[in-house]
């Protein structure tokens, strides 16, 4: 359910389709998101799954769509 949202998500936000993804897909690399793309999606996913943000030190390790998946069902109250 976490991954699916975010893959929606990212295709809203950014006119993708969601065969184009993966969970090894990368932000920069393979989907071409910049790093202010990236926090605009982060602060729509705290919102989405009632977060409190998630600190600059945790969102740089977050390379790739199933990195940031696994920190929302780690650390949201569903």
């Amino acid at each position: 359910m976490v991954y699916e949202k975010i893959v929606s998500m990212i295709c809203e936000q950014f006119g993708m389709e969601p065969e184009e993804l993966s969970e090894t897909s990368t932000f920069t690399e393979d989907l071409g998101i910049d790093s202010v793309d990236v926090v605009e999606l982060v602060v729509e996913l705290e919102a989405e799954f009632g977060m409190s943000e998630i600190p600059e030190e945790d969102l740089k390790k977050m390379r790739t769509i199933g990195d940031l998946a696994e920190y929302v069902r780690t650390h949201a109250d569903i």
